[in-house]
């Protein structure tokens, strides 16, 4: 069971305050809820294994749930997908239009997962996007680049589907890591020695 506190007009008076003597009440996590978030923490002790190491590790979670009408929910999602990946101002606009044509697209089994995708016109399937064919194409190729899409046919692309859904509902989970200089060195060290003992 999380502990659970209200942000927003919560009372506290420091002469009647809960004391817990024995137990630390954050241990199991806690919920605070403002006017617009909720804000879940957990603390992970040592029950996690790094897949790439195999090494057991605990971490913090700050986990922040924030709700957000359709058009800017569309919005943060755009913006989230572009930090994630790193995606040029070209590669962005050309997402944020293909993702309106992913929403317009028929469903099968809850999603869409191909596009067809080609530029007449002023835009793509004819649909006015404010730019040119080659900025559009420039786009294209980073997202093709950057796994977004996949080739399928001539002006059809599968679509990958953590990055394009109809859902309501996202979370980009980031973790940072403490960079440990030696552990960067053995490894460097340990590469070296695997690529003399295969030589």
């Amino acid at each position: 069971m999380t502990d659970e506190r209200q942000a927003n007009g919560q009372k506290i008076n420091l002469k009647k305050l809960d004391y817990s003597p024995s137990e630390n009440p954050f241990i199991k996590g806690s919920v605070i809820k403002t006017k617009y978030k909720t804000v879940r923490t957990k603390a992970s002790p040592k029950d996690l294994i790094d897949p790439a190491t195999g090494e057991v590790a605990g971490q913090s979670i700050i986990h922040i749930i924030e709700e957000k009408d359709e058009e800017h929910f569309v919005k943060v999602f755009a913006e989230g997908v572009k930090a994630a990946f790193d995606l040029t101002r070209t590669g962005a606009r050309v997402f944020q239009a293909v993702l309106t044509e992913y929403q317009k697209a028929k469903l099968t089994g809850g999603y869409a997962d191909s596009l067809t995708l080609f530029w007449f016109g002023e835009g793509i399937n004819g649909n006015a996007v404010g730019m040119s064919d080659r900025t559009f194409h420039n786009g294209l190729k980073e997202l093709l680049a950057k796994g977004f899409l996949s080739a399928k046919a001539p002006n059809q692309y599968w679509v990958n589907p953590a990055l394009f859904f109809k859902g309501d509902r996202v979370a980009f989970l980031r973790e940072y890591r403490l960079s440990r200089k030696d552990t960067l060195s053995d490894q460097a060290i340990k590469a070296l020695k695997d690529d003399s003992d295969a030589a």
